[in-house]
């Protein structure tokens, strides 16, 4: 026990970090089973991580009204974005969130309530450990419960082919707006925990770079599963303190593990357990013959 106490107090940012960036992957994660492939989650993180903030600082509020209000400005915003970019496929949704997370970062630099450039600081520290890791188990909770549900299949249904699921009764357009939706509040909720548990937030926090880290925290772990998300999370989040006696070299190992992940497992960690249960289920029948 006094062990584990003592690498959480040497750990306890990094553990708290990998927390809040797998909910970030979740949040990516939930577009991405609905086949859509929407880059705005940064953007949405950081629209909540100020409102949240700015509430804190003004008003003194605690986490959770703070953060449950950011989560549902993000999910607002979302809503008023996804109306016109849910009609899009493929690389035009990406570049028309990507456009909309550039106008956020504009937004944010130059707005005087948002500190500018220079941020906002002395935001209070009220994240904690379990908080973080309390809301990362309910989401999980929610997505092992979702692949089960009429909205669940309907969701996978598109991703396969949004024509055939269309031929079902099912209307591609308003699951995918809410899958956006979703993604926004979740995306949400990370922001508003991180702003909470770093003490200073400005607008290079939500920029590309953020939304490159969400994506590959993604492709790593498996484009379409929410647990191979918070796998890649857990994994990225990690790997650049398993490797900071590399220096100046550690960026060329991240860069090495992500291009070996796409060459080898395309569908990454959750498409290698998978392929490897469906080669026993294969096995057995033949074994048992034998």
């Amino acid at each position: 026990m006094a062990a584990l106490v003592h690498f959480y107090a040497l750990h306890s940012k990094l553990i708290d970090q990998i927390g809040i960036n797998a909910i970030f992957a979740l949040s990516l994660s939930l577009t991405l089973q609905a086949g859509q492939l929407a880059l705005a989650n940064a953007a949405f993180g950081g629209i909540a991580a100020y409102v949240a903030s700015l509430l804190s600082l003004s008003r003194g509020w605690p986490l959770e009204v703070t953060t449950l209000i950011g989560a549902l400005s993000a999910g607002f915003v979302g809503a008023l974005i996804g109306l016109p970019v849910t009609r899009l496929r493929g690389v035009f949704l990406a570049i028309a969130t990507i456009g909309f997370g550039e106008i956020a970062l504009i937004v944010e630099n130059n707005l005087s309530v948002t500190g500018g450039a220079e941020g906002l600081s002395q935001i209070p520290n009220q994240t904690t450990t379990w908080e973080i890791y309390l809301v990362l188990a309910v989401l999980a909770f929610f997505f092992w419960r979702l692949r089960s549900t009429r909205a669940g299949w309907a969701i996978a249904a598109i991703r396969e082919d949004e024509f055939a699921a269309a031929s079902f009764g099912i209307d591609p357009t308003r699951v995918k707006f809410w899958t956006f939706v979703g993604s926004a509040v979740i995306a949400g909720i990370a922001g508003s925990l991180y702003a909470h548990e770093n003490f200073f937030i400005a607008p290079g926090d939500w920029g590309f770079a953020r939304m490159v880290d969400i994506l590959v925290y993604c492709v790593i772990g498996g484009a379409a599963s929410p647990w191979g998300a918070m796998i890649g999370a857990a994994l990225i989040s990690v790997l650049p303190e398993a490797v900071r006696f590399l220096h100046d070299y550690r960026d060329i190992v991240d860069g090495l593990i992500l291009l070996l992940v796409v060459i080898f497992a395309p569908q990454g960690i959750a498409g290698l357990w998978s392929r490897d249960l469906r080669a026993r289920r294969v096995a057995e029948p033949v074994e048992e013959r034998a």
